[in-house]
Formats: C-alpha cells, sequence, structure tokens
C-alpha cells in the first residue's frame, strides 16, 4: 500500500461524504509527516453510521472480504486483486461521546491530523496513538514508530519499548 493508494482511497470516501480517521502505521506516517517504512495496508476509523457505505464503495473500487478467524462486524479485512488491504475499524459514540460499538476508540482520540504526501488527512490523535503503539508487546516496526513519535512529540517510551542493551561485557583486567 503505497500513498497514492491511501490517498485515493482517502480523497474517494471525502468525496462520497464518508469521513475517515487513519489508523496505524500510516497514521504514525502521517503524524510524522513522512513516510518511515513500508506498509502493508491501510487502516481506517469509520463511524457505525457510515460503514456500510464505506463498504460498498470498497466494493466498487475493487476492495472484496478476506475473512480472518478474528473477523467482527466491526474489525474486518478487504483485499483488492494487486495485494493492497484495508483493515476497516468501526466504532459507535452515544450522545455522551461515550463508545457504545466496535473499536474501542476514546471519543478525543480521533482529533487528530497529519499529512501524507502533502495532503492533510484526519487520524488518530498523536498522543492516543502512542498509547496504543505501547499498548501491546512490540514488533521491530513498533519499536521505531514509538520511538519517531517519542521524538517528535516530546512522549516518554515507557521501558517495554525501549530498546534491549546489550549485557556489559566482564572486566578481564
Amino acid at each position: 500500500m503505497n500513498a497514492d493508494d491511501v490517498l485515493a482511497i482517502y480523497r474517494g470516501l471525502a468525496a462520497e461524504n464518508v469521513p475517515v480517521w487513519i489508523d496505524g502505521g500510516w497514521c504514525v506516517d502521517a503524524l510524522l509527516g513522512r513516510r518511515t517504512r513500508e506498509h502493508a495496508d491501510l487502516d481506517l476509523a469509520v463511524a457505525r453510521e457510515h460503514a456500510r457505505r464505506l463498504g460498498e464503495l470498497l466494493a466498487q473500487w475493487g476492495y472484496a472480504p478476506r475473512p480472518r478467524q478474528d473477523s467482527t462486524d466491526w474489525n474486518y479485512v478487504v483485499a483488492a486483486g494487486g495485494g493492497a488491504t484495508v483493515d476497516v475499524h468501526v466504532f459507535e459514540f452515544d450522545d455522551q461521546g461515550h463508545n457504545v460499538y466496535g473499536i474501542e476508540y476514546p471519543k478525543d482520540s480521533l482529533t487528530g491530523t497529519g499529512v501524507i504526501a502533502g495532503q492533510e488527512v484526519r487520524c488518530v490523535a498523536a498522543e492516543w496513538m502512542f498509547r496504543f503503539k505501547t499498548a501491546y508487546p512490540p514488533k521491530d516496526k513498533d519499536l521505531a514508530d514509538v520511538r519517531a513519535l517519542a521524538e517528535r512529540y516530546g512522549f516518554e517510551i515507557p521501558a517495554t519499548h525501549r530498546p534491549a542493551r546489550a549485557d556489559p561485557q566482564p572486566d578481564r583486567t
């Protein structure tokens, strides 16, 4: 999934009045304003009221469901023939801003903006993206994302996400 693919989807959805927020690795890159690594997919957060239309549009654009064991109505993957995948995260807030369905985004987490290839996009807010990225055992890409967000925004990296130090060599003098 490259930046042109991401922006084609983002702009296409905006043209159809389907608001989405970029999540995951592309969110990190948007918050940093630069591409830091390759991305296998695009993670999108969408309000439940727009989820059906999002699914219809992605289907029109050649995306079909890619069932997984953990697929649900609120968290599923669609894939295009060329291999591009979109991981859809559906949520719903009540009138008081409490999450009542789907992915449990805190309401203020969907207030970020970032830049992908010169285009401003809505995304998960930096503080929340950092919290999300440090809430599970990290892979190498997660460590890099956490380090980059910490450097850019001044967040303190938790011990679980700091690079491992080499054991000191014994003094042989």
